[in-house]
């Protein structure tokens, strides 16, 4: 969420009792800013579940799948050394290296995934502007509306906020002026 609407509660109960008005109102495109993990969030935001996963596995099996391959094919093609009468393709010698680069694989996926799915680095978001919402990294709970909510009506969004009762309501990411 870049443009929209906080809303600023004091404890986690508050929160989620928001976040799920919010829903039963008709908004999608919520969001919950919160000092720590808070259970209930993901489900009451309506999150699914990360695609991560799905990217990494294939591509770590993937690398795993090919480090195997530039192995039999230096070992038993390229440059076959018969030694000690041990077969050309000796599976069992090429498994630590076949596992590492898995290992490395996904690592590497893993964290260059994570970057692009979650759009990071961000080096400024307008959220940092609304005043007093430097607390939500200490001790309060905010909840977002996203303009590009299909039922955002900024009007409308302010009230239903308003209505449920919260320490403070602000609009975040407009420009002044």
């Amino acid at each position: 969420m870049r443009v929209g609407f906080l809303a600023e509660f004091g404890t986690p109960a508050e929160m989620l009792r928001a976040i799920g008005e919010l829903r039963r109102r008709g908004y999608r495109r919520l969001d919950a800013f919160t000092p720590y993990p808070i259970k209930g969030a993901e489900q009451a935001l309506g999150l699914s579940r990360s695609r991560l996963p799905w990217i990494v596995g294939p591509l770590a099996f993937g690398g795993a799948g090919l480090a195997y391959l530039i192995q039999l094919f230096c070992n038993a093609y390229d440059y076959p050394l018969n030694v000690g009468g041990r077969p050309l393709h000796s599976a069992p010698a090429f498994i630590p290296i076949t596992f590492e680069t898995g290992v490395l694989t996904a690592a590497i996926v893993g964290v260059v995934a994570f970057l692009l799915l979650s759009g990071l680095p961000e080096l400024y978001s307008p959220l940092a502007d609304v005043e007093g919402f430097e607390r939500a990294s200490r001790d309060r709970f905010w909840v977002g509306v996203d303009e590009r909510d299909p039922r955002f009506d900024p009007v409308q969004v302010e009230r239903d906020l308003r209505d449920l009762g919260p320490l403070r309501v602000a609009r975040a990411g407009w420009r002044r002026g």
